[in-house]
């Protein structure tokens, strides 16, 4: 079984790196934008890649394969570890129910009063948006607060046994 998962993810991998390349390379060597795929009030001077959204689509696909990926492999580890140790397994999702108690938090944190921008007349400036952006901001800090802590945790105890 493991020779076949290996090869399966051998093979995914560099057909990955061919459609990654080939969308590069229509990125790069495409040409202008033409038509309705010009950005409009962009100076006509500056260079717009004809293949912008096909970029972009990669993109959003990879990363939606990368975020499947991610739950499917956890959801088999936690069934695998809840037929071997039932206890273990429920002790693995302390880690999640950390990370959504640190998401509530910041996102309880963020700030949703629109801004004053001079100039912008988007749909972005909405409460929606800016607490979620308020909220990926603040539980980098935290988590970024508690690896540090960690760190300095863990050099101590290694010192003191």
């Amino acid at each position: 079984m493991s020779k076949l998962t290996y090869r399966i993810s051998y093979y995914a991998l560099y057909a990955m790196f061919a459609v990654i390349l080939i969308v590069l390379g229509l990125f790069y060597l495409g040409g202008d934008a033409q038509g309705a795929d010009v950005v409009v009030g962009v100076d006509p001077k500056m260079w717009q890649p004809a293949h912008t959204n096909t970029l972009l689509i990669l993109i959003y696909v990879l990363f939606g394969l990368a975020v499947a990926a991610t739950v499917i492999a956890a959801v088999f580890q936690f069934g695998a570890a809840l037929k071997d140790s039932p206890a273990n397994a429920i002790k693995s999702l302390l880690g999640l129910v950390l990370l959504v108690v640190v998401l509530v938090v910041a996102w309880s944190m963020g700030d949703g009063t629109p801004m004053q921008i001079p100039g912008y007349s988007g749909t972005d400036n909405v409460p929606f948006w800016l607490k979620l952006t308020d909220m990926f901001l603040y539980s980098i800090y935290i988590l970024l607060f508690v690896t540090i802590v960690a760190i300095i945790a863990s050099g101590i105890k290694k010192k003191l046994s």
